[in-house]
């Protein structure tokens, strides 16, 4: 089904697409930025006059993940689990020329809009292929992503066949030797959700880290959280200073103090698997 569209120059663009409504929201700021948000939460935003220009918090992360997974410039073989308005991969083609993607995106109406609206470079090697990111990584070779990046979101909630140590398998078959999975993930309060996924990615990865705002890791407030998983050892000081120095500055657990973290949790298979929890009314006041 398309896009149903609606065009306001001083409001933007508005759609509904299979996740909701979706949004794309001019950057007062910025001549040719644009905020996605979907039923309302924000997802992303893109800069089409600097695709390299990550603004919100979460993507800045993951784009210190892509600087740091190989020395600049080296193409990598990225696939993006979720697409939203395809910034990640925006940046991955920005920074690194002649890398190859893959997104899996199973809404296909929001992918349709964000082509329309917030078009992408052809010469950039990006493939959006309208499938469930599960279904869509067991249709992948082996060994084939350097970099796996998962960030997605159903009604603002990962789903639950998402985030399993089962799951977590079909992540490493795709990676090569020695690749690197990051996930964006959202959670508030006691962090039962980011706690039991820490254990099923320390279950899964010989190394792992976890970034967030230290409100966000204290529960005081709902947020997002960055969770790596690699075979091998993370450049954890880079990747520390470098969170750390952000404009909304992260902290970094890693080794004993992440084992701290998840004492307790137990790893989740599809068995026990749930969506991440919802966010509360005023998360995105």
């Amino acid at each position: 089904m398309a896009a149903r569209t609606t065009r306001a120059r001083a409001t933007g663009v508005t759609a509904d697409v299979g996740g909701g409504t979706a949004a794309l929201v001019p950057d007062p700021d910025r001549a040719r930025a644009w905020s996605l948000t979907i039923d309302g939460a924000p997802q992303s935003h893109v800069d089409l006059d600097d695709p390299a220009r990550l603004d919100f918090a979460y993507q800045r992360r993951l784009g210190h993940v892509v600087d740091l997974v190989a020395p600049p410039g080296r193409p990598l073989r990225v696939v993006h689990l979720g697409g939203g308005a395809l910034t990640l991969p925006r940046y991955v083609a920005a920074t690194r020329p002649r890398s190859t993607q893959q997104v899996l995106e199973i809404d296909a109406p929001l992918t349709e809009l964000v082509r329309r609206e917030l078009p992408l470079d052809p010469a950039w090697r990006i493939k959006v292929r309208p499938v469930d990111a599960r279904e869509g990584l067991a249709r992948l070779p082996e060994a084939h992503a350097d970099l796996v990046i998962a960030d997605v979101f159903h009604g603002a909630r990962t789903p639950a066949h998402l985030t399993s140590g089962e799951f977590l398998d079909a992540v490493r078959r795709v990676l090569r030797p020695g690749g690197t999975y990051a996930a964006n993930l959202t959670d508030g309060g006691r962090l039962a959700f980011l706690r039991s996924q820490a254990a099923t990615v320390r279950g899964r990865f010989r190394h792992a880290c976890l970034a967030a705002d230290p409100a966000v890791l204290r529960g005081r407030r709902f947020g997002n959280a960055l969770l790596l998983g690699s075979d091998e050892e993370p450049p954890y000081p880079a990747l520390s200073r470098r969170i750390a120095c952000d404009p909304h500055p992260g902290r970094l657990e890693h080794g004993r103090a992440l084992a701290d973290f998840t004492a307790g949790a137990q790893p989740v298979g599809d068995a026990t698997a749930t969506a991440s929890p919802a966010p509360p009314p005023d998360a995105f006041d």
